[in-house]
């Protein structure tokens, strides 16, 4: 062998991925900065537990972080008891180490603070194990074989567990059994009983199933489960037709519902798909899919011989369920009043009406009955309606993605929800009998606040910035003398701030604005909340006129990107970016009208408010125009494409997680086709939507596409794809960076097998994130 051959081969063995030197030590100095990012925790939820000593309360948090030698998320739970209740000061005492939760899928205290369920999903046909445990041991523990029911749900939107006030029921939603699958043998089809297999034999398929789509593969129908704590058993709840998934369910409180026990959870029909057919289309993010809310009494007020697992495919006649919401056609986070009377619940009827996948909420009350029965309807009144065009200051509407599980203040009265308003996320509080709403959290602060539990008339809350980690905060209301009473907001000294701090100094020379940008050239056809100004979020450099920029585009549509602490953002801000981070119009926040001026217009209204803003940045020479990269995330990723086809010449590079590249492929393999037709066809889309769209639909979504204008493409472009997404497959993203190839474009494509539409795979969501810092370095730099 040669010398030459030796340096090479060794050449290669250093570097076996054949970067350049800069490139490479890029890779290494960024990997090790994301890595800082990436220690963070994220404060996921808390629960304020009632202490028999005045004065002191104790807070639970859950925490996570990822775990990127195991590619898992790490789950952790910390205490801290609050001192000083019903004073001014108060002392926060910590638990000197976080608990680490192995295994654990999801924990939930009892009403009282004195018990903790614990459940532990089963895997691969394993048994789930739910934990009852009080304040020394395991009190329970409960084995649930999968021929009563599968992994319970632990996701933000089905997901429910609920304890009864006595303690001694738990109502949950786990995954329904699966159905029973045919057993073949070398003699042919086994008949009778086919439940057992063994080396002789295999099962079959069995009859295909729908699912929900994105994030809910593979996983069974969402069905309501009650255990009973004493005696360990498992009842399934019966007369729920087998055409509704359930999830969030709630106990009505003892004191309003007589002597019969009643659940109420919100249920939603299969029978969603283009004019009312047979079909799951997928309900994550997409929050106008019809739903109910449905009472139903407890599955222990009947024999124990009447029990059954839920797959017994009976009819929709079958059903007993009371559908409590029947005149109004969204319903959902089911919330009673501290004394029983009054059931509150957030409503997606706009999305729901419009086919707009999200929309602004609204809020609407049962005063429900104490001697109520399941043959009495009961009226729906509104709380809080609709925004449709908010005036200067005003309050925008609702935008809730969640509600706490105890969201009341002592009064009784008093709701607490976190909404998004603008460009930053706020805390409400809601007086549900005059249906007054306040922001409680500071108007002159550009931070984003959520709300984590209630402590009396007090909130835990955590606050973030895009260039400051989460910090817990506690408020209060206070009286100052002659003034008028007002919250304010201790921040809270936790053992989080260590890798808090450590990350802020990083960012220590960035600042953050919200700047409005006015719409430009607003065509008269627009309604007037389509003509107010938009938004966008600013972090910039100490010297931010000669540093690159970032542009960030939110998906969605019909997304919002708050002033809160993301990750992937702060990590590209450290590197010496400016971020303008754009909330273009059809972004929740800003009132009905602007949100629903943008379907229909898609590639065309969307991309002219991205320009609009870095022609604001650049107007206000806040920025270097000839230093500009681009980077979004599914409809984001849509405006990335489409703007370095539109504008060629203004991007340096581009970054593009799964994309949404051509609608007219989209159409016929995503898990939400109605999407296409409603960003495409607007108001006319229910008309229109169609399993077999017709030529000249095909066109028209051909013709709003970022593919139309691929052969204008000049900027390099990343392309990071899931290779499990279903809501914008693969083959989108593949089809475009293909064309760009064959037009003699730059494109690198990095796909993660394993992965959905989010890239949320610790290992996997390091790596794309570092890929776009050294893409964006190697390009801008």
């Amino acid at each position: 062998m040669h010398v030459s051959s030796h340096k090479s081969l060794q050449v290669f063995r250093e570097n076996p991925l054949r970067m350049d030197l800069t490139t490479s030590e890029e890779y290494a100095s960024q990997s090790k900065l994301l890595q800082e990012f990436t220690k963070v925790p994220s404060i996921d939820s808390a629960w304020v537990l009632k202490n028999n000593n005045d004065g002191i309360s104790t807070a639970m948090f859950s925490i996570s972080q990822p775990d990127l030698l195991a590619n898992r998320t790490r789950k952790y739970s910390m205490y801290c008891h609050i001192k000083g209740a019903g004073t001014n000061s108060r002392d926060f005492q910590w638990s000197p180490f976080p608990t680490e939760m192995t295994g654990v899928s999801v924990i939930v205290p009892s009403p009282s603070g004195s018990k903790l369920l614990i459940v532990r999903n089963g895997e691969k046909g394993c048994p789930t194990k739910l934990e009852i445990v009080d304040q020394s041991h395991v009190e329970k523990e409960i084995h649930v074989g999968q021929s009563m029911h599968g992994p319970l749900y632990t996701d933000e939107w089905f997901h429910g567990i609920s304890w009864n006030q006595e303690e001694t029921l738990i109502a949950y939603i786990a995954e329904a059994p699966p159905q029973p699958r045919p057993v073949f043998s070398d003699s042919g089809y086994r008949k009778g009983d086919s439940s057992d297999e063994d080396c002789n034999t295999w099962k079959g398929q069995g009859d295909w199933e729908e699912d929900w789509g994105e994030r809910y593969s593979k996983k069974g129908r969402p069905s309501l489960f009650v255990l009973d704590i004493a005696s360990g058993e498992v009842r399934a709840a019966e007369g729920i037709a087998t055409s509704l998934s359930v999830g969030q369910v709630v106990w009505v409180p003892p004191s309003s519902s007589g002597s019969q026990t009643y659940l109420v959870f919100v249920g939603w029909l299969e029978h969603n798909g283009f004019h009312n057919t047979a079909r799951k289309l997928g309900i994550k993010y997409c929050s106008n899919r019809p739903c109910a809310l449905y009472a139903i009494a407890s599955p222990f007020e009947r024999p124990e011989t009447e029990n059954k697992p839920v797959c017994d495919g009976k009819s929709d006649s079958a059903a007993s369920a009371h559908n409590l919401t029947a005149s109004i056609s969204s319903a959902f986070f089911p919330r009673f009043s501290q004394d029983g009377k009054i059931l509150l619940f957030l409503s997606a009827k706009q999305a729901v009406n419009s086919g707009a996948h999200n929309a602004t909420d609204s809020l609407h009350k049962i005063n429900w009955l104490s001697d109520w029965k399941m043959d009495k309807q009961l009226d729906v009144t509104e709380v809080v309606p609709i925004v449709m065009c908010p005036e200067d200051g005003c309050f925008l509407g609702l935008y809730c993605s969640s509600i706490l599980s105890n969201p009341w203040l002592s009064d009784g009265c008093t709701m607490i929800l976190t909404s998004a308003w603008r460009s930053t996320e706020v805390i409400l509080s809601i007086n549900v009998l005059s249906g007054k709403v306040t922001r409680i959290t500071p108007e002159d602060s550009h931070y984003s606040w959520s709300a984590l539990a209630i402590d009396g008339d007090n909130v835990l809350a955590v606050s973030s910035s895009p260039i400051d980690p989460p910090h817990i905060r506690y408020g209060r209301q206070v009286t100052p003398e002659g003034q008028t009473r007002r919250w304010t907001w201790d921040e809270v000294d936790s053992p989080l701030r260590t890798a808090r701090d450590r990350v802020k100094s990083l960012l220590s020379h960035h600042s953050v604005t919200i700047l409005q940008i006015p719409v430009a050239n607003p065509s008269d056809d627009l309604s007037d909340g389509g003509k107010l100004p938009f938004e966008a979020i600013f972090v910039s450099c100490k010297d931010s006129s000669h540093s690159p920029t970032v542009v960030v585009l939110h998906g969605g549509p019909h997304s919002v990107s708050v002033s809160s602490y993301v990750k992937s953002s702060a990590f590209l801000a450290s590197l010496g970016f400016n971020l303008l981070i754009v909330n273009y119009r059809g972004t929740p926040g800003y009132g009905e009208e602007a949100l629903q001026s943008l379907p229909g217009k898609v590639g065309s209204q969307d991309v002219r408010d991205c320009l609009t803003a870095i022609d604001h940045v650049i107007n206000e020479k806040l920025i270097d125009a000839s230093k500009v990269a681009v980077v979004g995330i599914s409809h984001g990723g849509f405006l990335t494409t489409h703007l370095i086809g539109q504008a060629p010449d203004r991007f340096v590079a581009g970054a593009a997680r799964n994309p949404v590249c051509n609608l007219a492929l989209m159409i016929g393999t995503t898990d939400i086709p109605d999407w296409c037709y409603m960003v495409a066809c607007g108001t006319e889309a229910k008309k229109y939507a169609s399993e077999s769209p017709s030529p000249d639909h095909l066109r028209l979504f051909y013709e709003k596409s970022p593919i139309a204008h691929v052969s204008k493409v000049k900027a390099p472009l990343l392309m990071l794809l899931g290779g499990a997404d279903l809501r914008v497959p693969v083959s989108n993203g593949l089809q475009y960076a293909r064309a760009l190839r064959e037009r003699g474009g730059q494109v690198k494509i990095m796909m993660f097998p394993e992965d959905i539409h989010e890239i949320i795979i610790p290992r996997s969501n390091f790596e794309s994130f570092l890929n776009i810092g050294v893409w964006f370095m190697t390009h801008l730099k």
